[in-house]
């Protein structure tokens, strides 16, 4: 019978040893995230449900697409520069968010609490002076009324991007000059296959209204931007979705001196949802210079600064959920049989509920055992969607090892934090797993482990009382068993070793190499 080693092998042409994936390798046997954090080590050390966050990967994935789009330029002959800004909404993580800036990254927003963020950061000097910030979306007034007061403070890099008119003639009164975008609607469906994203931005009948209301006012256009869609794999489709947004852009420019900036907006895929994932960076970026370089040359105007904007890209692939499989069940006849889950799929990785999303699952263990087709269900959701994959798609393959198997789930660095959200009452009043953040501070990996949400935090954020201690009948002795969570008062992570009480504490590294 194949083994998992040999299904992987066959399926996805990796071995069973060395590089699985731009973020994930095994070696020794072991799972390694951003090949140095040994995933076996820290679930032995705190037990499963565990959230591991590496924010070195994210300063990886920032050097990487630079890398890339300097390539590209070399290779086009493209003379302005390339600007790589971060969608805060994929991960608003405070470590996040640092260690995208100290890669050097551009701000991107979309509501009014991210420019709040972006301006204490700014405040702080995280966020330097010279960086740009892209306010995007549908500006309510508390998000205009915060853009404003950035500008007012003194920051000039603030750059709201139009997406209807009533913003245009609020911020036009401002008396300090804006530098202004504006958002291309017809990009977002152009084709017909990006449902939603065709509600945003503005015709070309009302950038042509901002544009000549400008000229004789104290601000100015920078910025066209367009949009195409998200998770966008197919590279040639990608470019030819844009064609028609760069001839725009350049038949503008030539009306509008002051444009400078061409931002072709987010969808740039990442590997966190495939093990098969492929997709040719530099040669997107290349066939996109092309383009626009081409087009500029035929409209004789400059070639623009692009600029990308990068969520899932940047931060999908820096977190891990460790979950463990606590039971086994039969499926029906003919059916994958059932990996119950001592966690949530629906609370940790909400868009495999959402939006139908896939994510690269490999187990720590059990790579030379039998291969088995199986599938998940949450065991702390009574909850029949919480079931991964969901019913349209094929079943996983693992091994046939079940009860006490640990599994990595991979790619939820982007939007399921944010979903789900932290700190909060989730589905099922599901606890939020341990986490441990692994950042990197003077060449040092510096580990904090937060621990597993309580009870008493559950249930007062929902207005009961703190739950009090009661006596177990004698008649269930089971459930005095150790190995299972106290029925009452908290709701405890596993004991392990290394356990601390503390919110913040410096651990020693875990690293296969450093």
């Amino acid at each position: 019978m194949q083994t998992y080693a040999q299904f992987l092998q066959d399926r996805y042409n990796v071995g069973s040893e060395g590089p699985l994936a731009d973020f994930l390798s095994r070696r020794d046997g072991r799972l390694l995230l951003g090949d140095t954090i040994d995933l076996n080590e820290l679930a032995a050390r705190y037990g499963a449900p565990l959230e591991v966050v590496y924010t070195p990967q994210i300063t990886a994935q920032v050097t990487r697409m630079k890398g890339y789009a300097a390539q590209a330029r070399e290779a086009v002959g493209y003379t302005a520069p390339f600007l790589y800004a971060y969608a805060t909404k994929a991960n608003f993580a405070a470590e996040a968010v640092r260690t995208a800036l100290k890669a050097g990254v551009h701000y991107e927003t979309s509501a009014a609490a991210d420019v709040e963020v972006a301006h204490m950061l700014w405040r702080e000097g995280i966020l330097p002076s010279d960086r740009l910030i892209f306010a995007n979306g549908s500006k309510e007034m508390h998000y205009l009324d915060a853009i404003l007061r950035l500008r007012i403070a003194g920051n000039g890099n603030i750059v709201p991007v139009l997406d209807d008119l009533d913003e245009f003639q609020l911020l036009q009164r401002a008396q300090l000059p804006f530098r202004f975008g504006v958002r291309e609607r017809a990009a977002g469906n152009r084709d017909g296959t990006h449902y939603g994203n065709d509600r945003f931005g503005l015709s070309s009948e009302e950038i042509l209204f901002v544009a000549e209301a400008l000229k004789s006012s104290r601000h100015s256009l920078v910025v066209y931007h367009a949009m195409i869609g998200s998770q966008v794999e197919d590279r040639e489709h990608f470019v030819a979705m844009l064609r028609q947004s760069v001839e725009n852009y350049a038949r503008l420019r030539k009306q509008v001196p002051s444009l400078r900036y061409f931002n072709f907006g987010g969808g740039v895929p990442t590997s966190g949802y495939d093990l098969g994932f492929e997709f040719d960076y530099v040669g997107f970026l290349t066939d996109l210079m092309t383009v626009v370089k081409e087009t500029c040359e035929r409209f004789n105007v400059p070639v623009p600064e692009l600029i990308g904007e990068f969520g899932r890209y940047t931060v999908a692939n820096h977190v891990v959920q460790l979950l463990e499989v606590g039971q086994v069940k039969a499926g029906e006849s003919g059916t994958a049989d059932w990996y119950l889950l001592n966690g949530s799929m629906m609370v940790s990785a909400p868009d495999s509920v959402l939006v139908d999303q896939e994510f690269v699952v490999l187990p720590l263990e059990g790579w030379e055992r039998s291969a088995r087709e199986v599938r998940f269900g949450g065991r702390r959701t009574c909850d029949s969607d919480d079931v991964y994959p969901r019913p349209n798609r094929p079943a996983l393959v693992l091994p046939e090892q079940g009860k006490g198997m640990v599994v990595a789930v991979c790619g939820v660095g982007a939007y399921q934090s944010m979903i789900s959200g932290r700190g909060g009452a989730h589905h099922c009043l599901a606890p939020e797993a341990r986490r441990v953040v692994i950042e990197e501070v003077n060449g040092k990996l510096i580990f904090t482990e937060v621990p597993q949400q309580s009870l008493e935090a559950i249930m007062q954020l929902i207005g009961y009382d703190s739950p009090r201690p009661a006596s177990l009948p004698a008649m269930l002795p089971g459930l005095r068993d150790p190995r299972l969570p106290a029925p009452v008062g908290r709701v405890v992570a596993p004991r392990t070793r290394l356990q601390r009480s503390s919110r913040s504490t410096v651990l020693p590294r875990v690293a296969a190499s450093l």
